[in-house]
């Protein structure tokens, strides 16, 4: 997206012209609705933090500064939200398989199929992350914020985001390999259980 563009849009908004909200709903509520999706778990709670941020934007729209950056802001005011819903639920994250699944859910052969359940467990991995990691990784790996951003957001410096990124990913690995190893061992045992079983002929009498 154009910052410039947005800044703009967003100054508009802020002098007044409400309609111009539309502008940037449409340009960020995709945006918005996979980075809370990634930090939830639960598509019907993202759909309604997306709402949430527009109103918040909408409320606070004076607060907004010639020099910030838009999607900053926005990153900012989501981040609230997220953590004035995780503090509702105390914290807890719900991992739906079904909210998860991939756009398509056509039946996927062969290859596809596996690539699925790789991304199922690196889903399962991300939600098991403690929140201020899960969120600092899914801003900096899925949303290509820049280290800067990120501090700016979450309100730290550029050194402390780099080191909870890096332990995100050493946890994020740890959790993964962990779950494949557990799905491999669940696979084993209802293999072994499935075996057939040779029935050997009574002699005859």
């Amino acid at each position: 997206m154009d910052a410039a563009a947005d800044h703009v849009v967003m100054q508009q908004v802020r002098e007044g012209d409400i309609g111009q909200l539309g502008i940037l709903f449409e340009r960020y509520s995709g945006t918005l609705f996979n980075f809370f999706l990634r930090l939830t778990g639960n598509s019907h709670v993202s759909e309604d933090l997306v709402q949430d941020v527009f109103f918040r934007i909408l409320k606070y729209r004076h607060t907004y500064r010639e020099q910030s950056r838009f999607t900053t802001w926005m990153y900012q005011i989501a981040r609230n939200v997220c953590m004035d819903d995780r503090r509702k639920k105390r914290g807890e994250v719900e991992l739906n398989e079904d909210d998860l699944r991939s756009p398509s859910s056509d039946p996927l052969p062969g290859q596809e199929l596996a690539q699925e359940q790789e991304f199922r467990l690196l889903r399962s991995a991300l939600a098991q992350l403690a929140p201020e990691k899960r969120e600092a990784l899914v801003m900096s790996r899925y949303h290509n914020l820049k280290y800067e951003q990120i501090a700016e957001v979450v309100g730290c410096d550029v050194g402390a985001v780099k080191v909870r990124i890096y332990r995100a990913m050493r946890d994020l690995r740890a959790s993964y390999l962990r779950l494949k190893r557990e799905k491999a061992s669940c696979g084993a045992k209802k293999q072994q259980n499935t075996l057939p079983i040779t029935w050997r002929a009574k002699p005859d009498r």
